[in-house]
């Protein structure tokens, strides 16, 4: 700013001086001139011209070529893969359009642009039923969706939330320049008042008292009056004998009844663990840990002694374990070994009505199983809320027992206008109810962690504003809770209330049925719910919000009623409950990727799985595609049986993909390597960021970050960790999280165990676990043995619509981006790349992403890609389309080709 520079006057017309800077010595003022050779040299004095200076025939700019130039030809190449030749010029010149380059070297083979395409053949068993590539999926006309209706709610998200993200971004920003400054000023008694106001402190303050509570429940009486006050106690000799005569029972129970932690154990004092263990299946993980920690200490043992659990990579039991809760996808892997469950005398599919894929193929597994063993297997499945009717006509007529919960009249309130945006709604109506009505808890539900944490701030902050304009208003405490929380849950949460105040609880639908809060008697319900959904058009797994089920209304309600008559908020109108909600909630068996699904049936020695016997059967097709993606994993043969491969990857609790390549990295020689990368893989994002401090974290992840991506950079994580032995130092010094690490190297152990298993039963005399020695290549081509479906090519000739850095998935041509926190974001010179999952949200983002060489995918995965031929229109260009250069509504004139060029 304010500098004096030397100019030239290129040009002056119709009142308008041009100015220009290039070539001028800056010290002198004089013009300097070029050589032949377009070096600059000494400045030009008294006029004389340039070309005469230096006896050049120099006479202006070079002139385009009559012939096709390089930019034309650029064209070509990459629309039909013609191979670049150079042109020949007089001189370098700055045009990037009219390219003038030197001859090639003929050996260069390495640099030529490799063409990918997929492969398209059909599996032989599968011929004539996949309609072409089973990859190639037709658009239909999409139904218009009313305007007021839920599903139109959900997919146009809570204005309140994208508010809210900007203000957070922008409060971030000014913090990071209030620091900048202060940096600068170097002034320690000017101080920021960014963030200082009353509502941000009550917000500060919130957070440090949660983070310093203590967990678990707390209660006054003994554990024996404890289980003895439940509803399932009053009925438990007539619950016992209904068992005794059946060999699958139903039991409905309301949340709170004490199925899950007293059945289990009257089960044990009955004499069924005499003949067997005693099994209860979970849907989560959490919910595994934290019942078997409570019922270890109503029996008075040790965890993992009378009582354990078993989760993936975790196995908290021994040979005196009687009652053992696990999730139903580790019951399903045992299946695998044992189908007919000799080591169990009973087994209790506990939460039936979440409907997850693992519990679906249980419901099959397990009911011929109790009718191959005659009597001394029994079968109980119970849940809060299910079709009692349809489950007892699937499980041959069984009995289904109901167990009396507490429950109270509840009045039901309907909006008379759709809500606009649910999570003000919410907002607002909590502040009303505590304005407004008598004592009483509150229970909120939302569907994420972020709605939940932006709620309770918005909520703690209106309360401090409240406070200050009315001081006889009580205090609310306000408690949040969802699945991501520690297993320990909070113990604020099921305290009783303190006189005076009234709490609020906000949490994800793990309050419907996995937890039980006493005090509560307003319920707000905005009605909406995130489920995992597998979108087969982006080949991933995603959380997409939408409208609850009539099922999940009802259980939401009745939340209210347990301690007293209470009222439910219905933030939706008794119409979209009616007409829009769906009856039960929908199985996740006919929304998910059924790979690992028909891979285990397969391994069980179910051929035909297209029949299995499922309770509701997933569509054909699905199941099709299923098997077409074993078949290119060399899981299955051209007859669909499973080969030796699908064989050894069914061992593995992971995904087919993944167990795919700790395979193949035995051939590889890197196993060791790859057995870290995906333990790495296995646990929560090892790296955090603390609000505070992004550039220290940022700083330090660096020091791990690998050239070629995000795979050797988990592995340089871990390595460097186990040169600290192991420390909690390094890792907080680092910004590690210690917990994923622990995680991690106990995931490496479990997988350690399952590769020794493999040996024994190959006979193998040395170990398969070993190390490449630091090649990085050959781990990059092991992961690429097994993850080719999730790799993408770089959009060089990017349209209007294609932003810079754009990649494109070879599988189904989708635009995806690396994601911010890879080590190759904004890095140049990457055309293949390789990725673990993908993830949405402004825009789809590639995680975990590592470079690779095109032609790893021919010689890797023969039966999905090969090269496309020479001279030929490739797929991928195929399926590009003719996008119109004039877009009117485009103010920035994007289409322009001068845009393109730059």
């Amino acid at each position: 700013m304010n500098e004096e520079v030397w100019v030239k006057v290129i040009r002056i017309y119709d009142g308008k001086i041009s100015l220009s800077m290039k070539g001028i010595d800056q010290r002198t003022g004089e013009e300097q001139v070029k050589d032949g050779q377009g070096r600059l040299g000494e400045s030009c004095t008294n006029g004389e011209s340039r070309g005469k200076r230096y006896g050049d025939t120099y006479d202006g700019p070079p002139k385009r070529k009559s012939t096709m130039d390089a930019w034309e030809l650029n064209q070509m190449r990459q629309a039909y893969g013609v191979k670049r030749s150079r042109i020949e010029g007089k001189r370098d010149v700055e045009d990037p359009f009219a390219e003038v380059d030197s001859e090639e070297e003929p050996n260069k083979e390495e640099e030529e642009d490799v063409e990918i395409q997929l492969n398209g053949t059909v599996p032989p068993f599968l011929a004539g039923k996949l309609a072409g590539n089973s990859k190639t999926y037709q658009p239909q006309k999409a139904a218009r969706i009313p305007d007021g209706s839920l599903e139109r709610i959900a997919q146009n998200g809570s204005r309140f939330m994208s508010d809210a993200r900007e203000k957070k971004m922008e409060l971030r920003k000014q913090v990071e320049r209030a620091r900048r400054e202060k940096e600068r000023d170097a002034d320690p008694m000017k101080s920021s008042d960014v963030d200082s106001s009353a509502a941000a402190t009550a917000i500060q303050a919130w957070k440090r008292q949660s983070r310093s509570a203590t967990y678990g429940i707390r209660s006054h009486k003994s554990i024996r009056e404890q289980r003895e006050s439940l509803p399932v106690f009053a009925v438990r000799d007539q619950l016992l004998n209904i068992i005794k005569e059946h060999d699958m029972t139903v039991i409905v129970g309301e949340t709170g009844s004490g199925k899950t932690t007293q059945i289990t154990q009257y089960l044990a004092e009955s004499g069924y663990g005499e003949k067997g263990i005693v099994a209860c299946t979970q849907p989560r993980r959490v919910a595994a840990i934290s019942v078997a920690k409570r019922v270890s200490e109503e029996v008075g043992c040790k965890l993992g002694d009378e009582v354990g659990y078993q989760i993936r990579f975790e196995d908290c039991t021994t040979t005196s374990t009687i009652i053992k809760y696990m999730t139903d996808g580790m019951l399903e892997r045992e299946a695998l070994v044992d189908p007919d469950m000799l080591k169990y005398s009973i087994i209790m599919l506990d939460e039936a009505h979440e409907r997850t894929v693992a519990t679906d193929v249980l419901f099959a597994l397990l009911r011929d199983a109790v009718r191959r063993r005659k009597g001394s297997l029994k079968l109980i499945i119970t849940s809060a809320t299910l079709d009692s009717s349809k489950f007892s006509h699937y499980f041959d007529d069984c009995p289904v027992f109901h167990i009396e919960g507490r429950t109270f009249p509840v009045k039901i309130y309907y909006t008379k206008q759709p809500e606009k945006d649910y999570i003000e709604a919410a907002i607002d109506t909590v502040m009303d109810i505590h304005v407004s009505n008598p004592p009483g808890d509150i229970l909120v539900f939302l569907t994420g962690r972020e709605e939940i944490e932006t709620c309770c701030e918005t909520i703690v902050q209106k309360m401090s504003t409240l406070y200050k304009s009315d001081a006889s208003v009580s205090e609310l405490i306000v408690l949040p809770i969802y699945s991501a929380m520690p297993s320990e849950m909070q113990s604020r949460i099921f305290e009783p209330t303190p006189k005076g105040k009234r709490k609020v609880v906000i949490a994800t639908n793990i309050a419907e049925t996995s937890i039980t809060i006493d005090g509560i008697y307003y319920v707000v319900d905005p009605g909406f719910v995130k489920v995992n959904a597998y979108d087969a058009k982006l080949g991933m797994d995603s959380l997409i919000v939408q409208p609850i089920s009539k099922a999940q209304a009802d259980q939401r309600s009745g939340r209210a009623g347990r301690t007293g008559p209470g009222i439910c908020y219905r933030l939706y109108t008794k119409k979209a409950y009616e007409r829009e909600m769906a009856a039960n909630t929908v199985p996740e068996i006919l929304r998910q990727n059924l790979s690992n699904t028909v891979l285990m049936l397969k391994a069980m020695g179910i051929e035909d799985v297209v029949h299995f016997g499922f309770m509701d059967r997933p569509k054909e097709q699905a199941i099709l595609a299923a098997l077409q993606e074993l078949y290119i994993l060399d899981a299955l043969d051209s007859d669909g049986r499973l080969t030796r491969t699908g064989k050894y990857m069914s061992y593995f609790p992971m995904e087919p993909l993944m167990s795919k390549t700790m395979i193949q990295s035995v051939d590889f020689g890197c196993s060791y390597e790859v057995m870290v990368i995906i333990a790495m893989l296995s646990v929560p994002d090892v790296f955090y960021r603390p609000r505070e401090q992004r550039e220290k974290a940022d700083k330090a992840k660096q020091q791990f970050d690998d050239y070629t991506g995000d795979h050797l950079t988990l592995l340089n994580v871990y390595e460097k960790w186990e040169d600290s032995e192991f420390s909690r130092t390094w890792c907080s010094d680092h910004y590690v999280h210690e917990k994923s690490m622990r995680k991690a190297r106990d995931v490496k152990i479990q997988l350690g165990k399952i590769m020794g298993q493999l040996d024994r039963r190959e006979g193998r005399r040395d170990s398969s676990i070993v190390s490449c020695k630091g090649d990085k290549e050959i781990i990059i081509k092991a992961f690429v043995s097994g993850y080719f479906k999730n790799c993408a090519k770089r959009v060089n000739n990017a349209g209007h619509y294609d932003e810079e850095g754009t990649f494109r998935t070879l599988v189904e041509n989708t635009p995806v981006h690396i994601h911010p926190s890879s080590a190759l974001f904004r890095k140049g010179g990457i055309d293949y790349v390789m990725y673990h999952t993908l993830i949405l949200t402004n825009q789809e983002y590639m995680q975990c992403v590592t470079k690779i060489d095109a032609r790893w995918l021919v010689k890797y995965a023969p039966r999905f890609y090969k090269q496309a031929a020479e001279n030929e229109l490739s797929l991928m260009k195929k399926r590009e389309k003719i996008e119109p250069l004039w877009n009117r509504f485009d103010q920035g004139q994007e289409w322009r080709l001068s845009r393109g060029r730059r």
